[in-house]
């Protein structure tokens, strides 16, 4: 078979449509319970065979384009897992940013996974998306949910995935303020927040996932972040007005979502969001098997 000579991959966004923290892990990370849902709204990874060592370009002006992207380094660990003691090379990868870093939109990871897949093709490895997950793992609590898209549960730190029965078809708008929020911030915020309240209720943790009660859902973090952030809560309650079935903060933020029954009342509530000076986008939420490639 006659390798290509340039592969395309489109990096889905996420959302976290339910976040629990469970605790603090031996290794230091947080037990979590989440249900990770894919985005249409894509970055775009492209990845092209050239002469020399392993190169990075990208639109972004605050993306690294270095050792420290973790797409960089999911070329490091797939090229490591083919056997060679080389710097990697025969390869530039190109990514067009369109997801807003520091969101808890998982743009980063999705990069990586998006990177995985696209350089396995390019470089004929042949591994399979098992074998691309077990290189993933370790690049970030997210980066396997990506290889596997749709509706998905994830344990541990975010790493263990389960596919669940996809969440029917909704219009989203993302929307968020000029500035992000980092994980540590946020994770350091939690553990403030409830230090200073012993007794504040936390989210329950229920066992089952049923797309019919979204209202049940949560985001530990959603509270202390605000609390830091009040735009954030301000964002959330502009979509609920907008008529939002249900609007969180994603992830550790600062991006908030808004799931819309139609598609008039999500480009009308993403109108109201960016006439308030925020930045927002209309996409749809995406089932698995519309997977990246």
């Amino acid at each position: 078979m006659k390798r290509p000579t340039r592969v395309v991959v489109r990096a889905r966004a996420k959302i976290n449509l339910d976040l629990r923290i469970l605790g603090r892990r031996p290794d230091g990370y947080h037990e979590l319970r989440t249900i990770f849902q894919t985005l249409g709204w894509h970055d775009t990874v492209a990845v092209s065979r050239v002469q020399g060592p392993l190169a990075m370009t990208g639109d972004a002006s605050k993306m690294p384009l270095d050792r420290s992207n973790l797409a960089w380094r999911a070329a490091d660990a797939l090229w490591a897992a083919a056997g060679s003691r080389r710097e990697p090379s025969g390869a530039r990868i190109a990514i067009v940013k369109r997801i807003p870093l520091q969101a808890g939109l998982g743009g980063g990871s999705s990069d990586a996974a998006a990177a995985l897949v696209a350089l396995n093709h390019l470089w004929n490895f042949g591994l399979s998306r098992e074998e691309l997950a077990a290189l993933a793992r370790p690049l970030g609590a997210d980066v396997a949910f990506f290889l596997t898209g749709g509706t998905a549960l994830g344990l541990g730190r975010g790493d263990e995935i389960y596919p669940l029965a996809d969440l029917p078809s909704h219009h989203v708008v993302v929307a968020w303020p000029a500035h992000g929020v980092s994980t540590v911030d946020a994770y350091r915020w939690f553990t403030e927040f409830h230090a200073r309240r012993p007794g504040a209720e936390r989210n329950g943790h229920p066992r089952g996932w049923d797309p019919a009660h979204l209202d049940a859902s949560g985001n530990d973090l959603e509270a202390p972040v605000e609390a830091h952030r009040p735009e954030i809560r301000k964002i959330r309650r502009a979509l609920v007005s907008g008529g939002a079935r249900l609007a969180r903060m994603s992830g550790s933020g600062s991006a908030v979502f808004g799931l819309f029954d139609s598609k008039a009342k999500a480009a009308g509530a993403c109108g109201v969001v960016r006439s308030a000076g925020w930045m927002a986008v209309c996409t749809r939420t995406l089932a698995r098997g519309r997977l990246v490639v």
